[in-house]
């Protein structure tokens, strides 16, 4: 995907782009500058992930080995494409 950067140095990420990774207008990215590449991944915020502990909360069962296994999984995955 090919886009323009203006004279003042902006560019706009294209709205299908955006909706694909949830970013809506005030959200919050990362910009990874690499050697010859740039890469902006979207910042989740507190609000993005509010309710993930919900059945906990509710009271049902909870398999907490699947979640801190689940858990230690996103972090390396984002540990390993943020290099």
């Amino acid at each position: 995907m090919m886009i323009t950067v203006s004279r003042d140095g902006r560019i706009t990420i294209p709205a299908a782009v955006r909706k694909k990774l949830g970013i809506r207008p005030g959200s919050s990215v990362r910009l990874d500058v690499r050697e010859n590449d740039i890469a902006i991944r979207p910042i989740k915020s507190i609000a993005d992930v509010a309710g993930i502990f919900r059945e906990q909360a509710e009271g049902k069962p909870t398999d907490w080995e699947t979640i801190r296994e689940e858990t230690m999984r996103i972090v390396a995955q984002e540990i390993v494409s943020s290099d």
